[in-house]
């Protein structure tokens, strides 16, 4: 999978079969739906899945928590816009 044919797939009901958790996330919340995409990364604990929970918490306004998470991921926040970010970490993701 590409990122067109991951993006394409947002005018899906369903994510792609094939996408691993961290897509998944990234999917949900592209298509509006920031909870069921914090649910699935929440728990995890490696520096991908703190990256997607800061960017989570980013989007959702609330800086403090999205710089704890950017810390754990070893990043720091992005001064550029949340679209160009979720496109980054799609790809990274890929």
């Amino acid at each position: 999978m590409n990122f067109e044919t991951f993006h394409q797939s947002l005018q899906t009901n369903t994510p792609p079969a094939t996408s691993n958790v961290y897509l998944q996330s990234l999917w949900h919340d592209a298509k509006g739906d920031w909870d069921e995409a914090h649910t699935l990364i929440q728990d995890l604990t490696d520096k991908t899945a703190a990256w997607i929970h800061a960017y989570l918490h980013r989007r959702e306004g609330d800086v403090f928590n999205a710089n704890y998470w950017y810390t754990k991921a070893g990043k720091r926040m992005p001064g550029y816009s949340l679209e160009q970010e979720w496109e980054e970490i799609v790809k990274a993701m890929l």
